[in-house]
C-alpha cells in the first residue's frame, strides 16, 4: 500500500472516505496497526497515564512524549504519525519543531488558539488542531447542540483553517454540532472522544478499544477485544507450569 500523506488525507475527506485513526505508544502496536492499514497512528499525551502511571495527561513532558514519538515511528512505514504536543510546554513552536524533526512526526495535534496554530504552521509543521463541545462542570455556557454554540463551535473551526491546520480534532461533537463544523470547512474533521460517523473519520486509543490496560480485568465495557484477560490467563498459566515443574512455552 502506499504511503499515506496529510494532503492525502484531505483528499479522502473529498473523495467522502472515512480515516482511520489510532492512539498508540510503542513500537510493536505501531507496527500492529500500520499493517492492518490504518491512516493515522497517533501518538496520545494519554500515554503519560497509560503507561507511566501519571495522574492525569497535562502531567507529561516534552521529553516523554518524544520518545514515545520516536518509538511509534519506527514502527510505522505507512500511515500518517501524529504526535500531541504536551500542555506543560513554555515554547510551543519550539516543541513542535522538535517532536518534527527528532521525532519523526509528520503532523503535531495541539489544542490551542489559531494565532499558535499559524506559529507552527509557518514553522513547516503540519497541524492537527483540537476542538471540543464539551463544557467544563458547571458552566453556564449552552447545551452542545445549541444554535449559538454551534456557530460558535463553527467560527472557531473556520479559524483554525484559516490559521493552517491541516485536520481537526472535534471531542464530543454530537450528531448535530458534528455534522455542521465538518460541513463548514474543507479540512477533515476526525472524531476523537464522543464523535461519531457523522464526522469525515474517527480516532480511538487502542489501549482501550482491545481493552489493554489492567483497568479491562474488571469492567464490562463495550470492545473489540479483552487483552488484559488474554494477558493474565496466560501469564497465570505460565506461572502454574513453573510451579507444576513443566516446561513453559515461548523462547
Amino acid at each position: 500500500m502506499d504511503r499515506i500523506t496529510v494532503a492525502a488525507l484531505q483528499q479522502m475527506k473529498r473523495e467522502r472516505r472515512q480515516i482511520v485513526g489510532v492512539v498508540v505508544y510503542d513500537v510493536q502496536m505501531a507496527r500492529i496497526a500500520d499493517r492492518a492499514g490504518v491512516d493515522i497512528v497517533s501518538v496520545g499525551d494519554s500515554v503519560g497515564v497509560n503507561m507511566w502511571g501519571h495522574q492525569s495527561e497535562r502531567d507529561v513532558t516534552l521529553e516523554e512524549m518524544l520518545l514515545a514519538c520516536r518509538a511509534v515511528r519506527r514502527g510505522v512505514s505507512r500511515a500518517v504519525v501524529s504526535c500531541d504536543l504536551p500542555a506543560a510546554v513554555d515554547d510551543v513552536v519550539a516543541a513542535a519543531r522538535l517532536l518534527a524533526t527528532e521525532g519523526g512526526a509528520g503532523m503535531v495535534k495541539v489544542e490551542t488558539d489559531a494565532d499558535t496554530v499559524q506559529a507552527i504552521v509557518g514553522a513547516g509543521i503540519a497541524v492537527w488542531a483540537q476542538i471540543s463541545g464539551q463544557h467544563a462542570a458547571g458552566s453556564r455556557q449552552p447545551a452542545v447542540g445549541s444554535g449559538q454554540e454551534i456557530a460558535g463551535l463553527v467560527e472557531a473551526a473556520k479559524a483554525l483553517e484559516a490559521a493552517g491546520a491541516s485536520m481537526l480534532d472535534f471531542r464530543h461533537s454530537g450528531p448535530v454540532a458534528g455534522p455542521a463544523v465538518a460541513a463548514a470547512v474543507s479540512i477533515p474533521v476526525i472524531g476523537g472522544l464522543g464523535g461519531g460517523p457523522w464526522l469525515d473519520g474517527r480516532v480511538r486509543a487502542i489501549v482501550n478499544a482491545i481493552g489493554y490496560t489492567a483497568a479491562a480485568l474488571d469492567d464490562h465495557a463495550d470492545r473489540y477485544a479483552n487483552v488484559a484477560r488474554v494477558a493474565l490467563d496466560a501469564i497465570t498459566a505460565y506461572a502454574d507450569d513453573v510451579r507444576g515443574g513443566r516446561q513453559v512455552r515461548g523462547k
